[in-house]
């Protein structure tokens, strides 16, 4: 079962309420329900994660959990999950991003290359900023959504299956 799996990975609600880098959410961490792992509180942690995760922002795990508060939701997922931008991965994730956004807007594609200076971070927000925030924006929603349904229906399918397990074992 999905609950048996998420709660053998996530640490325990003592173990980030100790935490003395998560002071700063003060009573949030003492809220249960976003400790909780139900079909809910994962399925919208999945989303949170996923659309943090596409946005091209610094301390993207401070605004994934509270959102997780926000909404109420598992916020050790929900912040686990941001984790799948990562340096590895963000250069695929982005410029899929940026492409997306090019389709969307209708925006000119430039041909860029990347220099590590102010000078073509400066340039290129400009240039490439708006395709690529839109994209990145519409990249978040479109994964968090596909993340909280598939969340909801694997979840699902696996009640479904032990029900029939059961069922089979009366039999």
């Amino acid at each position: 079962m999905p609950r048996k799996t998420i709660k053998r990975i996530m640490p325990t609600p003592e173990a980030l309420r100790s935490n003395k880098n998560l002071g700063f959410l003060g009573s949030i961490l003492h809220d249960p329900n976003i400790f909780h792992i139900n079909r809910k509180s994962a399925a919208g942690a999945f989303a949170i994660g996923l659309f943090v995760a596409f946005l091209p922002i610094p301390s993207q795990m401070i605004v994934a959990a509270l959102l997780a508060a926000l909404f109420h939701v598992n916020l050790p997922l929900s912040v686990a999950l941001v984790w799948i931008s990562n340096p590895i991965t963000m250069p695929p994730m982005f410029y899929f991003a940026y492409k997306v956004g090019v389709f969307t807007t209708g925006a000119p594609e430039y041909q860029f290359t990347f220099e590590l200076s102010w000078e073509w971070l400066k340039a290129s927000v400009v240039q490439l900023g708006p395709a690529f925030f839109a994209g990145c924006l519409i990249c978040g929603v479109v994964f968090g959504a596909l993340g909280y349904i598939a969340i909801r229906l694997l979840w699902r399918l696996s009640v479904v299956r032990a029900w029939q397990k059961r069922q089979r074992k009366s039999d």
